[in-house]
């Protein structure tokens, strides 16, 4: 169905968006400091933790995947746990037998293995080009959670995370008309670019716009 809200609506919108980002920018900006601080002093485990907590974010709510990551990590889970173990912690978040599988492969690859997260993403020297290896070498990862998971890294500035409550905004703002029932690489793109235009022409930085977009649905500022 087409969005039908009138320009004048939409105008109150930005007005309150840019409010709210006036309330909060302080706080936005203090969480995306301590994600810059990951990448700058986290080793590859702690890059790791944040790769799995995005693994278990589809159709899940971020607090309780971020509590199913810290009790894999206090179980000795995360490292060392077998599908079972991981299964049972995972109980809290959907698609359980799914998303340990993919983490026990995201950990064969790059801890068993010793293939570098740190490495490779230095090698990828932009945002774009980071999220294609990630889509393409990490299983259970798509376009959303790679850009999640960079942004939480500190390294996702110039990338957008179109989860749905972004997409929801979107549509209330006349960006979209309807919110696509799945999204296509090209499509993914293509309202990364509309969202990242919107940014510019209110004048908020496009990571600053996520947290400000997601708060407006959620009343929350988490990862």
């Amino acid at each position: 169905m087409k969005n039908i809200m009138s320009t004048g609506s939409r105008k109150k919108r930005i007005e309150e968006i840019l409010l709210v980002h006036n309330e909060i920018s302080g706080r936005i900006q203090g969480r995306l400091d301590e994600f810059r601080r990951i990448w700058e002093t986290g080793d590859d485990t702690a890059l790791f933790v944040e790769l799995v907590f995005c693994l278990l974010t589809p159709q899940s709510g971020a607090r309780r995947c971020w509590q199913a990551v810290e009790i894999l990590v206090k179980d000795d889970c995360l490292f060392g746990g077998c599908f079972e173990d991981i299964c049972r912690v995972l109980n809290i978040v959907r698609f359980k037998n799914n998303k340990s599988s993919y983490i026990l492969e995201a950990r064969d690859f790059f801890m068993t293995k010793g293939n570098s997260l740190r490495r490779i993403l230095c090698d990828l020297k932009d945002g774009a080009g980071r999220r294609e290896w990630l889509v393409k070498n990490v299983k259970g990862l798509g376009y959303k959670e790679a850009s999640h998971f960079l942004r939480n890294i500190g390294l996702g500035d110039s990338i957008a995370i179109l989860d749905r409550h972004i997409l929801r905004s979107m549509e209330s703002l006349g960006l979209i008309e309807g919110i696509p029932v799945s999204l296509s690489p090209r499509l993914y793109f293509e309202l990364e670019a509309k969202l990242r235009a919107f940014a510019v022409r209110v004048g908020i930085p496009l990571d600053h716009l996520d947290f400000v977009l997601w708060y407006m649905e959620t009343g929350d500022i988490f990862k």
